[in-house]
């Protein structure tokens, strides 16, 4: 009977260690270490922590749930707290922002520009390009591309810009009504604009391959949402042994993709060194001024060149940049034209300011004119606090941090900035689920917290194309509106909203395009 004895004095001494062990970590969260506070006192004093779903604390609230129960666990959460929030599991620490001034603390603190650890589920996709790059590389990467948003480059996009919105409306030739699936033709405008634009090389010959890159990103990120609710997928081994397969194929294609894009523009480049050469105007340079249009994909061979970076490196940047160019205005726009259906009176009010503004024939549709359109800019906006593309950010620390709350997060600590919900917030915005442009005037935005509007994020790592997406959602809501009206299919109440890369639905949004009579 002595191993009895043995055996319970193992089993005492064992309680006794996960006891104290308990206090500095959340034993059952997989050792996730909890989050301190500088008086001292329990973090409960200063924000509520989320009971799980099992005894494992939070580490299993997702498992088995698809994409749209995981975005609406994720607004459950953030309606039952009222308040930021904290939950453990995964081994990690989670701290939940959902008020507007941890969210200023976050985005403008030194510390605090890491990509949070999910954002390593999307290396197979976008390796470590200027989204998922960390400390040196990123800045290197961030300064490198930030100079190619500059005003005079943005001027030279608007051709394009205006070239691509009326071959959307082409579609339509002839149809005095018809109703549009907004995602399906959209992202088509979308990406053949961040292909011309930024990697200067059209779609035109390419169309069938640009439909095939649109599908299988959306495989993609169906392979993401998958790993982020299923805590096994989170470790890379048991991922890339029971699911990566699944996605192999899809990550083949869009890399393909973007490799052709670099091949043709390196050849565009080529030749009109060769034409300098032939005219007696060569250089050995050929990223100094010149006439011709910029490509932004010109910036990274150019580096290149110099020794900045590699082919590797321009493959990051391409892939992130096409990624996020196309798909993150799809969504303002699907929502931007969603709105103009539902609004009339927004619609008619954007529609006078525009025939005010622009000419029919488009001639003076320029950068200028389009910073004319006050309400336009307002009702994106309002669309924006709504629908962000971008629901939820992450960040994590690299080393402990005090957070200007009194939190202390312990190092790896996982900070999930939940954009959707501080946007929504009733703090910072009367009867927030309400469509109101002009909560955007200046009068208005001088009472608001500064941070309670950030679908472009805010701080060091805030999204250096936010000027790019604007005067492109402009540019086609001015050229349709000049020709369509725009009248309600859907009950915005209808819509499921789903997780992933960007801000998802279920089901198709669809508007009426009725063409307008000439006066």
């Amino acid at each position: 009977m002595i191993w009895l004895l043995w055996l319970s004095l193992a089993i005492g001494v064992l309680v006794h260690w996960i006891y104290k062990v308990n206090r500095d970590y959340c034993v059952l969260a997989f050792f996730a270490r909890r989050v301190r506070t500088k008086d001292g006192k329990p973090p409960e004093s200063i924000v509520p922590i989320a009971k799980g779903r099992t005894f494992c604390a939070n580490s299993f609230d997702l498992y088995g749930k698809d994409a749209a129960q995981v975005f609406s666990h994720l607004r459950q959460l953030a309606q039952s707290y009222h308040e930021s929030y904290l939950q453990y599991g995964l081994g990690f620490s989670n701290y939940n922002v959902t008020d507007a001034h941890s969210a200023g603390n976050i985005l403008n603190h030194p510390n605090l520009i890491t990509k949070s650890y999910i954002y390593n589920f999307l290396h197979p996709f976008l390796r470590t390009g200027v989204l998922t790059a960390t400390e040196k590389k990123w800045h290197t990467r961030r300064n490198m591309l930030a100079r190619t948003f500059h005003f005079d480059i943005l001027n030279q996009f608007q051709e394009i810009f205006v070239a691509e919105s009326l071959k959307f409306i082409e579609h339509f030739e002839g149809q005095n009504e018809c109703v549009v699936s907004l995602r399906d033709r959209i992202t088509i405008f979308t990406l053949n604009s961040i292909c011309e634009t930024a990697m200067g090389v059209k779609l035109d010959e390419m169309a069938e391959k640009g439909d095939r890159y649109r599908e299988m990103f959306h495989r993609i990120d169906e392979g993401f949402t998958r790993r982020i609710s299923n805590p096994l997928y989170w470790d890379d081994c048991a991922y890339n042994l029971f699911a990566a397969r699944d996605y192999a194929s899809a990550l083949k294609v869009v890399h393909a993709f973007s490799s052709e894009i670099i091949a043709k523009r390196r050849v565009l480049l080529e030749e009109e060194l060769e034409h300098r050469r032939a005219t007696q105007t060569a250089d050995d340079d050929i990223c100094v001024a010149r006439k011709k249009r910029f490509a932004m994909l010109d910036t990274l061979i150019c580096a290149e060149k110099d020794g900045l970076i590699d082919n590797i490196g321009i493959c990051e940047e391409v892939d992130t940049l096409m990624a996020e160019g196309h798909d993150t205005t799809s969504i303002g726009l699907v929502f931007g034209l969603m709105n103009m259906s539902l609004y009339a009176e927004h619609q008619e009010l954007c529609f006078q300011e525009i025939q005010e503004h622009i000419e029919d024939d488009l001639s003076n549709l320029n950068l200028g004119q389009l910073h004319k359109l006050t309400h336009l800019t307002n009702f994106l906006k309002e669309t924006m606090r709504l629908y962000p593309s971008i629901p939820i950010m992450g960040r994590q620390t690299i080393e402990e941090t005090e957070l200007d709350n009194g939190l202390i997060l312990p190092k790896g600590s996982q900070i999930n900035l939940h954009v959707f919900d501080i946007h929504r917030n009733p703090k910072y915005w009367d009867s927030p689920d309400e469509f109101r442009p002009e909560r955007f005037l200046p009068e208005n935005c001088q009472k608001r917290h500064t941070y309670a509007f950030i679908p472009f994020s805010a701080g060091q790592r805030n999204c250096i194309g936010q000027k790019y997406a604007m005067q492109e959602m402009k540019t086609l809501i001015v050229v349709l509106l000049k020709q369509f009206k725009i009248l309600p299919v859907i009950d915005p109440k209808s819509i499921v909203f789903q997780t992933g890369l960007t801000l998802r639905f279920k089901d198709k949004i669809k508007v009426k395009l009725v063409r307008r009579k000439c006066d």
